[in-house]
């Protein structure tokens, strides 16, 4: 006997009010429905498959490997969908079909297990996930008999005995698959919206007297997704999740609530997060460094016993020790190697930095090879673009570079070499030499007293 899972997402989301569908929608750095797929890798199902329809080109590109995506050409309903799902799985009659949404991103594996293993031990053609909440306006009511589910009553058709119920249908469900086949036929459209809708089954199921069962979970982890507003509370409980694991794993945050970070990112133990951190998704931090306040990481990887501090870092790399900010800008391609900085007002782009090397403030650094133990002066720059391509600038091991340099690429400074301040470097650069471009300075006598006259003379 084995356990196979459909999960439905195929709807378009119309009170999203946006052009992407439901299900693309990403919280903590993964769309909505992989966060559902995620918590069935806990439960080790034998096959899942995904139905999908709005955008489904976009929906299928980012399923994870092994998951059957099926179309559902037009969405006519929950049935219909678990129909598309039913016939991409190879099923025999004893085995186990899981089935719920996917805009229940806050869902997990262990609620999943407690259903299948309740559906496993009560016999029951169909085992329903319910929640009780305090308000269930809007909700089907579930109906038991002596302790068994007996049927689903939508708010609009309760009576007010009915509706005085609590314990409402979440949209999950565990079933026999050779009833589910057989009945889900039966399924009619004789309802105001004429679709098939899969909470029909369990009233065909009772009518013929199977037995059915129903456990309650954790109203938070069964809230569905249907606005942004449902969005940014799911996102939050995800990240409260997200921030207590790397807590209880050795990180320090000095304000939880301030601290954001992707599913995908890596941290070691000793990492220290100040406030208004924002770790993305491909992000890793070594052990014993130190992030924020104020930074922005998205598939960067620092090292470890780093420091940065209100900086951006884009798909770059830092090395142990390095340290960047505050205020700096690291764009794609930067690898900072060990012991490096990147100081107040720097930014660089496709540009490693040497062992021990340093541009310390205002500063740009693009399409630079810098070697170790190299200064970068004060207001310097690589002119990389000439207009039409990038060219580069290769700067040697133990290079003084003076302040406000100017180095047209593409040029090379060779080992040991030093730039006067306020030179345009166009040719190349010995190694050990000194390299100086600049006018002669003037100094006019006088110079004030003769501008005052002439200023009081045009008044």
């Amino acid at each position: 006997m084995s356990t196979y899972a459909i999960v439905l997402a195929a709807g378009k989301g119309t009170r999203m009010k946006s052009e992407l569908a439901k299900v693309l929608h990403e919280i903590a750095g993964r769309p909505m429905v992989n966060w559902v797929l995620g918590a069935l890798e806990a439960v080790n199902v034998d096959g899942s498959v995904a139905v999908i329809g709005h955008q489904a080109d976009a929906v299928a590109a980012i399923l994870p490997e092994g998951v059957v995506a099926a179309v559902q050409e037009r969405q006519l309903g929950t049935a219909d969908a678990v129909k598309v799902g039913l016939a991409a799985l190879d099923l025999a009659p004893d085995d186990t079909v899981l089935v719920l949404p996917g805009d229940m991103p806050l869902i997990t594996g262990a609620t999943l297990d407690e259903l299948l293993m309740l559906h496993a031990s009560s016999g029951s053609v169909a085992t329903l996930l319910t929640a009780i909440l305090e308000d269930p306006t809007g909700y089907g009511r579930i109906l038991r008999t002596d302790g068994a589910v007996a049927g689903i009553v939508e708010q609009r058709d309760g009576t007010d005995e009915q509706l005085a119920v609590r314990e409402v249908n979440t949209s999950v469900y565990a079933f026999q698959a050779g009833p589910l086949q057989e009945f889900i036929e039966n399924v009619a459209t004789d309802n105001s919206q004429g679709e098939y809708y899969l909470t029909d089954i369990v009233g065909l199921f009772a009518s013929e007297g199977l037995p059915m069962s129903g456990i309650a979970g954790d109203p938070v982890e069964v809230m569905g997704v249907n606005t942004h507003a449902h969005l940014a509370t799911a996102a939050d409980h995800l990240r409260n999740r997200i921030n207590t694991h790397w807590l209880e794993a050795g990180v320090w945050m000095q304000d939880p609530a301030r601290v954001y970070i992707d599913a995908g990112v890596e941290l070691g133990p000793g990492v220290r997060l100040y406030p208004n951190v924002y770790l993305e998704n491909g992000t890793k931090v070594g052990a014993g460094s130190e992030i924020g306040p104020d930074v922005f990481a998205t598939g960067a990887t620092i090292g470890e016993t780093c420091k940065v501090w209100y900086s951006v870092i884009r798909d770059s790399s830092l090395g142990d020790g390095a340290t960047a900010g505050p205020y700096v800008s690291l764009r794609q391609g930067v690898a900072m190697a060990s012991g490096t900085k990147a100081g107040t007002f720097v930014e660089m782009k496709n540009t490693s930095l040497g062992t021990g090397s340093k541009v310390p403030h205002l500063s740009y650094m693009g399409d630079a090879t810098i070697g170790e133990k190299s200064n970068i002066g004060a207001g310097s720059i690589t002119c990389n673009w000439d207009g039409f391509t990038k060219n580069p600038t290769v700067i040697g091991d133990r290079v003084f570079i003076g302040s406000d340099s100017m180095l047209v690429a593409p040029v090379e400074i060779g080992d040991d070499a030093f730039t006067g301040a306020g030179s345009v470097i166009t040719n190349d650069v010995a190694p050990g030499s000194l390299a100086v471009e600049r006018s002669p300075q003037k100094e006019i006598k006088g110079y004030a007293a003769r501008r005052r006259r002439r200023a009081g003379e045009e008044a």
